[in-house]
């Protein structure tokens, strides 16, 4: 797991060297010797913890710039537990600062078995403070880290995220077509030891395969026809950080080995290149395919998927979630309204029942669109089934006679069982009440391939 990461703002030179040799081992150890650096520093790299001294130039000889930087720290930065070095004549300067927010304080001369003790309650307290805070985002209208779901699917989804994403283990997400994959990857880098180091996307069906892999492992200078100068690949660029591999079950069996390798041996070679470069990042993957069906085929490795799955985490279809269409449709519709600044108060009783019936096959992606779309339609001050391009489940069969209406509401539970089934014919059979038999009478009848 990467190390956690321990700022040490200090002007005594000798005491920083000091201090990092000796708490190397533990924590990623950030140096700055000035309040201006200190800055630098948080910005950049947002370490959990930092030790600062109060005496710090310009005039090291008081206390005023210390404090300075401790205003500044816990002003930008509320998480940062900040623990104040000061010598022992100087205890009325290390409550006062206790009082303006710093966690704790340490007397010179350093005692260094003493100060791990302050530095592992320092670094659990943030952790503890850091999982409080993601459970009120889950618990706050159903919000966690910019997704939306209160059914107890999704809410085992988030569990696992909370769970795993301060690890380092590969992820494997599965789900069909806008159910959310990518944005759960997001939340797990948000939430991770990696936060503010590079997230870097690719989708893997989305490159030509002749040029995939000089996209994900990069190429050297003269590798093929137009490689003019070295270019770094996506593994590279994600260094430190996370790689999410969108649409994994799309990548070449060649490429399937290089990345098997790299799971293995956190080591990649450029195209063209015989350097083998050690690379420090997470790597999260999704898919829509089935991954254990393309095993069999042998278009998907199983020694790669155990690799990916070592946390598998499924995505539940937008029709199981029970009481998250409602929930997500109107925060959609609050978004874009804002947006386009238009004076909508909700839905209309026949759009809920037309959202709540509707199968969606493109899952939240579609809902999504649907309700930008309607906002934009909308005349009145409720959005209607009109506004959605959807019907109500009544409002299709008003106009028909009984049997033509039957036969529709036939084909509508046929193709909603098929899909909801995967195709599985025997499932859909079940579902239905029916044999095998008639199913496919009724396919037959609506002229629906049995493939």
């Amino acid at each position: 797991m990467k190390k956690q990461k321990l700022l040490i703002v200090d002007d005594d030179e000798d005491l920083r060297t000091q201090m990092k040799w000796a708490l190397a081992q533990d924590y990623e150890i950030l140096l700055a010797e000035d309040r201006l650096s200190a800055a630098t520093v948080m910005t950049k790299e947002r370490p959990a913890v930092v030790t600062l001294d109060l005496g710090l130039p310009p005039l090291p000889a008081g206390v005023e710039e210390g404090f300075a930087a401790l205003d500044q720290i816990l002003t930008e930065y509320q998480q940062a537990k900040v623990i104040i070095i000061t010598g022992r004549g100087e205890k009325e300067n290390a409550l006062r600062a206790v009082e303006k927010g710093a966690y704790d304080f340490f007397y010179k001369p350093i005692q260094i078995d003493e100060l791990k003790v302050v530095l592992r309650r320092a670094f659990h307290l943030s952790q503890i403070e850091r999982e409080q805070r993601a459970l009120q985002q889950r618990l706050s209208g159903g919000t966690f880290e910019g997704m939306l779901g209160t059914c107890t699917k999704m809410q085992e989804v988030f569990a696992v995220i909370r769970k795993v994403a301060t690890t380092d283990a590969p992820v494997l997400i599965t789900g069909e077509s806008g159910t959310g994959k990518e944005l759960v990857a997001c939340a797990m880098h948000r939430l991770s030891v990696r936060p503010n180091n590079p997230f870097i996307v690719i989708n893997c069906g989305a490159i030509p395969e002749n040029l995939l892999e000089s996209e994900l492992f990069g190429h050297e200078k003269g590798a093929f026809t137009g490689a003019h100068i070295q270019r770094k690949g996506r593994f590279e660029m994600a260094q430190g950080g996370t790689l999410f591999l969108d649409e994994i079950g799309e990548l070449p069996i060649s490429l399937q080995v290089k990345l098997l390798r790299f799971l293995q041996e956190r080591v990649i070679e450029r195209v063209g290149g015989r350097e083998q470069i050690e690379v420090d990042t997470r790597v999260i993957a999704a898919t829509n395919r089935d991954l254990k069906e393309a095993m069999k085929e042998g278009s998907f490795r199983e020694d790669l998927y155990f690799r990916l799955g070592v946390i598998l985490i499924s995505l539940p279809p937008l029709r199981e979630r029970e009481g998250d269409i409602i929930l997500i449709a109107k925060t959609f519709l609050e978004r874009y309204a804002d947006e386009g600044r238009k004076k909508i108060r909700g839905f209309s009783d026949q759009a809920i029942e037309a959202l709540a019936q509707c199968a969606w096959p493109g899952n939240v992606r579609e809902l999504e669109n649907r309700i930008k779309r309607a906002v934009i339609m909308a005349e009145g001050v409720n959005i209607t089934p009109a506004d959605l391009e959807m019907e109500t489940p009544r409002g299709k069969y008003e106009n028909m006679g009984l049997k033509e209406a039957r036969e529709a509401l036939e084909k509508e539970l046929l193709t909603k069982a098929i899909f909801r089934n995967n195709g599985n014919m025997t499932k859909v059979a079940m579902e239905l009440g029916i044999s095998r038999p008639t199913l496919y009478d009724l396919m037959e009848k609506f002229d629906m391939p049995k493939e």
